[in-house]
């Protein structure tokens, strides 16, 4: 410690002259409007630069598990696609939910899980047909909900956000209730409003009730690890744990409802409100 104070008080003078030129270089941005934004652009620019650099880097360590997820994926299609052709007898049938849905890919470019309102930024916007109000699932489960909308860009409500909620239904009781974080743990979400009369149970699955015509219905939210009742409360008490791990999020499909506009427009002239 002593050789660091010696070497500080040896070159007392150059790092004074390096402070008084900092302290100018700022002086002369601050008060002059175009080197100011010389200055903010260039460092805008740099920023941008290294946070490329920096999620290009995760991206490529990340190539296995995304090979891994993108094989499941299509696994899973072809198996629902041969399923399909064996109930119908006819290939590529059309459910029900191929009628009423449609689905963007999208990639993830920017993603927030430690704030108690959380985004995710995806580089799909109104080019793509994407619009303010749809839902956003991944291989996993559910994601969230489209917030805005740039010509190729969109912004997401994040489900780990405090004001998001999605309504869901405990597969093994059919009992509905809703999804919402509660800002402590990435992992988890609360289910609400499921009564004391039901009996939950740990490892419950919890999916999408397909209510509000966003989400489709039966897309996985997670599986409930832990069921609590207070002796007076109306309502359990129970954390589930996520089936999308968000900190490692890397891709998401838009689903484009092609019936919501129908609903909402039905529901604001019956009762006039709109959901």
């Amino acid at each position: 410690m002593q050789r660091l104070f010696n070497f500080f008080y040896e070159y007392r003078t150059f790092f004074a002259f390096l402070l008084l030129e900092a302290f100018c270089a700022w002086l002369l941005i601050e008060n002059n409007k175009f080197q100011n934004t010389k200055f903010f652009n260039s460092s805008n620019r740099l920023a941008a630069n290294i946070l490329g650099f920096s999620q290009s880097s995760r991206e490529y360590f990340s190539l296995r598990q995304i090979n891994e997820e993108l094989s499941r994926e299509n696994a899973q299609y072809k198996t629902l696609l041969e399923r399909r052709t064996q109930n119908s007898g006819i290939p590529f049938a059309k459910s029900d939910t191929l009628v009423r849905y449609d689905f963007v890919s999208a990639k993830v470019i920017n993603n927030s899980v430690a704030q108690f309102k959380n985004y995710i930024t995806i580089n799909q916007g109104e080019d793509a047909g994407i619009k303010p109000g749809m839902a956003a699932i991944s291989i996993a489960g559910a994601v969230g909900k489209v917030k805005s909308v740039s010509e190729h860009f969109s912004v997401l409500i994040s489900l780990l956000n405090i004001d998001e909620q999605v309504s869901c239904v405990l597969t093994r009781t059919s009992n509905f209730g809703t999804a919402q974080w509660d800002g402590v743990d990435p992992r988890f979400v609360n289910l609400l409003y499921i009564p004391r009369h039901v009996q939950p149970l740990e490892g419950d699955t919890v999916v999408t009730s397909g209510y509000n015509a966003v989400f489709p219905a039966g897309i996985m939210v997670g599986i409930v690890k832990e069921v609590k009742l207070k002796e007076e409360a109306l309502f359990y008490e129970i954390r589930v744990e996520l089936a999308q791990d968000f900190r490692r999020l890397t891709f998401v499909k838009i689903v484009k409802s092609e019936l919501k506009s129908e609903l909402d427009s039905l529901e604001k002239t019956t009762i006039g409100i709109r959901p």
